[in-house]
């Protein structure tokens, strides 16, 4: 059972683009196939999962070993879940070390930094920006650029500690949309 719940899981990490909501119909056809749990048993765990913090398809893993196998079965089916992204991840920074020194790597990394700030700058524009607006700012806008100039201010100019940005951010957030 325990090397039933490794393959199975280490395969679904193996395929597991696009985040762990993506991936729960593959996991649900797996479970369901090795009749592990009824489908019924089955959205119970994904309900559970999806409200426990971290990663949903992880989470489900770790209910789904648990269910089968207890401690055991969980511990088995998390590593499944991890361990294909962790030997990528791992032979990534490998290639990448190994590759540093090599100009066009550089040239590549500096070219990729000025296009990565811009989709992150675009993703704030496109969040900020709903609602009506006037040159494309409204109310909205003003309050989330005022809560990140406070986070920046903050945390740069006055060193003050995440969990206080974090927290005073929050705040604001309420006081502004509630």
């Amino acid at each position: 059972m325990l090397l039933a719940l490794f393959w199975t899981f280490f395969k679904v990490g193996l395929v597991s683009f696009g985040g762990g909501y993506a991936i729960l119909s593959v996991i649900e056809h797996e479970v369901l196939q090795h009749q592990w749990m009824t489908p019924e048993h089955f959205a119970e765990a994904v309900s559970l999962a999806g409200m426990s913090p971290g990663p949903i398809a992880t989470n489900s893993a770790v209910l789904i070993g648990f269910k089968t196998s207890g401690m055991p079965g969980a511990v088995v089916s998390v590593i499944g879940m991890i361990l294909p992204s962790f030997l990528i991840i791992i032979a990534l920074a490998i290639f990448f070390y190994k590759k540093s020194n090599n100009g066009w790597m550089q040239a590549i990394f500096y070219g990729l930094k000025p296009m990565v700030a811009a989709m992150v700058i675009f993703a704030a524009y496109r969040v900020g920006a709903g609602g009506s607006t006037v040159l494309g700012i409204n109310a909205h806008t003003v309050a989330l650029v005022i809560i990140f100039a406070f986070a920046v201010i903050g945390t740069a100019k006055y060193r003050l500690h995440p969990l206080v940005v974090l927290s005073v951010s929050a705040l604001m957030g309420t006081a502004f949309f509630y």
